[in-house]
């Protein structure tokens, strides 16, 4: 599948999308869904797919398992809402997964959260007693250790947690089957085409690349980590990483440890590890432990080449699922995602424009780009739906601490929770400096680097 044309010159539509990723393709599917006859064109800079949405962990799930999360961020009502358009999400993806000649991997096993430590099994009563506080104890199952070792015999693995509502898929062949899906409603896709700029105004709005630009009524942001670059988002944006590696295939070791469904898994860590296999049975592990960035410096290397995250998520394979301690890896790489400041996506307008955007997505949002799409559709439409009513359209965003306060504040914290945690895993106490800066967050009422 070649890359679409670069565009050359000048043209008007009534919609232009700027980001190839899941976003910005759902966006483009779901506006031309609901109205055939808009004129829509997507930029990509690379080619679509190629950044976060591509490298993610293949997780899809909603926010059942958030609801702490959520009734911090939004209380009560707004949790419960947020989880049943995380399961509209579900229903959109699996519809559009299952159709005919679609490829991309999409397995429906549930997500099951372990604990593999005392400290994290202390999180399980927490999450079952607000799961039956909400009503909502249909959406999630706590398990024995012998009913988690029933669905994968590790000796790390204590109790856990099942919630039925996830699947996992290839991501990378989604963006190329969500890519192929707009191209087929008669989006016109430009790649290789990044934005250099983009300028307001009435009737039509402007955005500028290297070699043209294009005149819209509408202008939708779907550029992940990019975002953090405009003054208006900067405050309520944090830019982490997330590294993952892939092993090589060993499909009798599943076998051996009993994993033979289609579950994903993850334990409870604050900076947790999650994974999940292929049909050839390869596991990937993913850590969400990578670097914090400085500001908006998307593009430093360390949150793409950092070695000892890779060293980190190749240890939690080989801990988490010692059948797998000497399977060669086959690959390893690493990503910036971009953490709003009260962990939850948000879905907008710049005041004053027609310019709308998406972000926060905190490095697991598949099923959140979907709902992203719906959103940013109502707002480019101005339908007063359920959709543009959600939380995610609606509550107003936390500031965050200016740099270099934001920068120095977020990296000690990190530190502090890993060693925290490995502390933990090895049945140690951590240093009591650590346990303060640490709970720091908490203290101070902030979400980021709360779970």
């Amino acid at each position: 599948m070649p890359p679409a044309a670069p565009l050359e010159g000048a043209c008007s539509v009534d919609v232009v999308i700027v980001g190839g990723g899941f976003a910005g393709l759902w966006t483009a599917l779901t506006l031309k869904s609901r109205r055939p006859d808009l004129s829509v064109a997507l930029i990509e800079a690379s080619i679509c797919g190629s950044g976060a949405s591509g490298k993610n962990g293949g997780k899809v799930h909603g926010y059942w398992s958030s609801l702490g999360t959520g009734v911090q961020a939004l209380g009560p009502d707004g949790a419960l809402a947020i989880a049943k358009a995380g399961d509209r999400a579900q229903d959109g993806i699996r519809a559009f997964a299952s159709a005919s000649g679609r490829d991309i991997w999409w397995r429906e096993g549930g997500n099951l959260v372990v604990a593999t430590t005392p400290a994290q099994e202390t999180k399980i009563e927490d999450v079952v007693r607000l799961a039956g506080e909400l009503g909502a104890q249909d959406h999630v199952m706590a398990l024995s250790r012998e009913e988690v070792h029933a669905r994968c015999n590790s000796p790390t693995f204590r109790r856990g947690l099942f919630f039925p509502d996830a699947a996992t898929v290839h991501p990378a062949r989604l963006a190329r089957a969500l890519r192929q899906a707009v191209i087929d409603r008669g989006v016109t896709l430009f790649e290789n085409t990044p934005m250099l700029g983009v300028d307001p105004g009435r009737p039509s709005c402007r955005v500028r690349t290297p070699r043209g630009q294009i005149e819209a009524r509408e202008i939708v942001l779907a550029t992940n980590v990019a975002l953090s670059a405009m003054r208006e988002i900067r405050p309520h944006v944090s830019i982490f990483s997330s590294y993952v590696v892939m092993s090589e295939p060993a499909p009798e070791r599943l076998v051996a440890m009993g994993w033979t469904g289609d579950e994903g898994l993850a334990d409870l860590r604050m900076f947790l590890h999650y994974f999940r296999k292929t049909p050839d049975g390869r596991v990937l592990m993913g850590s969400g432990s990578g670097p914090v960035g400085y500001g908006d410096r998307a593009e430093t290397r360390q949150l793409t080449h950092d070695g000892p995250s890779i060293a980190r998520a190749e240890t939690g394979l080989r801990r988490l699922l010692p059948a797998y301690h000497d399977v060669p890896l086959a690959r390893a790489w690493g990503g910036a995602i971009d953490v709003s400041s009260d962990r939850l996506p948000f879905f907008k307008t710049l005041p004053g424009t027609r310019i709308h955007y998406a972000g926060g997505f905190s490095g697991h949002g598949v099923n959140a780009t979907y709902i992203a799409g719906q959103c940013l559709a109502s707002l480019v439409l101005g339908d007063k739906d359920d959709w543009a009513a959600l939380p995610f359209c609606t509550r107003a965003l936390p500031r965050l601490p200016p740099e270099p306060f934001r920068f120095a504040g977020a990296s000690a914290i990190r530190s502090a929770i890993l060693t925290c945690e490995e502390a933990d895993e090895r049945s140690q106490q951590a240093p009591a400096l650590a346990r303060a800066i640490a709970h720091l967050p908490k203290m101070l009422g902030l979400r980021i680097g709360v779970r």
